[in-house]
């Protein structure tokens, strides 16, 4: 028998695309959040489904509705703004926790704060469990595979094709504009150092055609060595608008230095508000079909001169359809109590290479 799904979030975008994949999958998820006539309406529309009002900000009445063993799906953020109390009522339940976040400092503060007890509790935490981060740990452990023994460095390069200028939702531009400004950590020589963002640009060859990619944050840099603890240096690229890869390097410098000034941070916000500009929500679903998603991972040995190792392309559908599908299979698995390492950990070590490879491939996140 399978545990109770709680979806949080169900009543936004990406909220509402995980909800749908839930439905597929044979699931009547338990919709949460806090506006009451949402909810209301969205559970009558699937099915009548149960649901429940609860805010984010506040972990108490959630805990109270958690059990151990239970899962529970979040897509509410900014996560280190809401993120914090829903993670803390999960940790605190014993509940399985799986969310969407793209927030790096997120996942490393969730790790310090809940790791012991989640891993004493048996409950599994997979933050970040969507286009950002699985791709990017499936790609780069393939490749460190591939590569062999002497494999100690990875570049990991995010790219998409299609009609990205209207294909990004609404959190995916206030992330955008905030990541600007926030450092991007690297692996480096086995330890973590924070650099600015986009203050490296590299190149990749994606479909027979070279394009740039600038430094970003990933949970690869957290994760992937917990499987692989031979890899010194780990690098995190996106390259969604390659051509603006370096106008976006001198930009990142710009607005980080206005806001180390005093009465810069107003400037810098002025200056990053058109990254904001846009629709609300997301692409529809017929923008969506026409939207790919690719990542790469270049593995190498690091020395100067040698050429690559491995080389990883994986292929695959639009990052928000990814993210819905990805963030559905885990909570499957683990509300239906499949194997999987308990703690806050990443996919690989949640769930093995190869399980994870075979259920990319199945969503169509596959080799090319």
């Amino acid at each position: 028998m399978s545990s109770r799904v709680i979806l949080l979030g169900a009543t936004g975008y990406t909220g509402g695309l995980v909800l749908d994949a839930l439905l597929r999958r044979g699931h009547d998820p338990t919709v949460a959040g806090r506006d009451r006539a949402a909810l209301t309406a969205l559970a009558q529309r699937s099915g009548g489904l149960d649901h429940l009002v609860v805010d984010a900000a506040d972990p108490a009445p959630l805990r109270a509705h958690l059990d151990r063993g239970d899962v529970l799906v979040t897509t509410v953020g900014p996560f280190e703004r809401f993120g914090h109390p829903v993670a803390q009522a999960a940790a605190e339940a014993g509940a399985h926790y799986v969310d969407s976040t793209g927030e790096v400092g997120f996942v490393r503060a969730l790790r310090a704060r809940h790791h012991e007890r989640a891993r004493e509790r048996g409950a599994v935490m997979l933050p970040a469990f969507g286009y950002d981060y699985v791709p990017g740990l499936l790609a780069g452990a393939l490749a460190a595979r591939e590569g062999g023994d002497t494999v100690r460095t990875l570049d990991i390069g995010y790219f998409a094709a299609g009609p990205l200028r209207r294909g990004i939702s609404q959190g995916t531009r206030a992330t955008m504009r905030d990541g600007l400004t926030l450092p991007s950590p690297r692996l480096h020589r086995r330890r973590l150092v924070d650099e600015r963002t986009a203050s490296r640009v590299r190149r990749f060859t994606v479909g027979g055609r070279r394009g740039s990619a600038f430094l970003v944050s990933g949970t690869e840099v957290l994760f992937l060595p917990d499987t692989l603890p031979d890899l010194a240096d780990i690098t995190v690229h996106n390259g969604w608008f390659a051509a603006l890869s370096r106008p976006v390097s001198l930009f990142s410098a710009l607005a980080n230095t206005l806001v180390r000034l005093p009465k810069g941070a107003p400037v810098a916000a002025a200056l990053t508000r058109p990254l904001l500009f846009g629709p609300p929500g997301g692409p529809d679903a017929a923008l969506r079909a026409r939207i790919t998603s690719h990542v790469v991972a270049v593995a190498s040995t690091g020395t100067a001169g040698d050429p690559p190792a491995a080389e990883v392309h994986l292929a695959g559908p639009d990052p928000y359809g990814l993210t819905g599908e990805l963030m559905a299979w885990a909570a499957d698995r683990l509300a239906n109590g499949s194997g999987a390492t308990p703690g806050v950990v990443g996919a690989l070590e949640a769930f093995g290479l190869d399980p994870l490879r075979d259920a990319c491939a199945g969503i169509g996140l596959r080799a090319v």
